[in-house]
């Protein structure tokens, strides 16, 4: 299949966890691990990977029923939530370099946040970030009830952009997701580190080094 003209790009979608909000600091979260007795790997297994952490990015259960099972499954006191969530995001971060980035790319493109996770997403995008300004549409996982890979939440995620297949890129740290997106006709990035991306995807929009967005020059 031939490849899609570079200048027919219209969207450039985007995955939140590991490309734009990725852990920095991986101490707070290998505390949390020795203290539960786990390893780093199982304790991200039992948040993220587990049978409620699915329901959750379905939006079959609340991102607060989730804890609660998550808390009981690890016999964490249900009191000390608070303490267990400020250890486990503790060296998270939100990029706020490559969200300048994704502001610069408008209004020459139109761009969305696609993202596999809980309830509370558009309140942490919306309210507590600040950052909605930067996508013209979030498709959530738990508000839609599909999960990528699912052709399904790629096809309404276009939908809502009002662009069609060969007119859009995607950005995802998970090479299933990025080869998902091009199956369906999509040009797809997997990302690697931000300046990766950035270089990735500046020939694809055909933006000359003048062109870049000035924001998304950070590090």
């Amino acid at each position: 299949m031939a490849e899609p003209a570079h200048h027919l790009i219209k969207a450039v979608i985007w995955d939140l966890g590991g490309v734009l909000a990725r852990t920095i600091d991986r101490a707070p979260r290998s505390e949390l691990a020795q203290r539960l007795g786990m390893t780093y790997k199982e304790l991200d297994e039992a948040v993220f990977n587990s049978a409620s952490a699915r329901q959750a990015s379905l939006g079959e259960i609340s991102v607060d029923r989730h804890w609660e099972i998550v808390c009981a499954e690890l016999g964490w006191p249900l009191e000390n939530l608070a303490e267990f969530q400020s250890l486990f995001w503790g060296g998270d971060r939100l990029d706020m370099a490559l969200i300048a980035y994704i502001r610069g790319l408008k209004p020459a493109f139109k761009t969305g946040l696609l993202s596999n996770n809980w309830s509370n997403l558009r309140h942490l995008i919306e309210q507590r970030w600040q950052v909605s300004d930067a996508f013209d549409t979030l498709v959530n996982s738990a508000e839609v009830g599909l999960l990528k890979p699912d052709p399904a939440i790629y096809q309404l995620t276009l939908e809502r952009l009002g662009v069609s297949p060969e007119q859009a890129v995607f950005v995802d740290d998970f090479i299933e997701n990025v080869q998902a997106a091009r199956q369906l006709g999509w040009q797809a990035v997997q990302f690697q580190n931000p300046a990766q991306v950035r270089a990735d995807l500046n020939p694809i929009l055909e933006l000359q080094p003048q062109e870049k967005p000035l924001e998304g020059k950070g590090a």
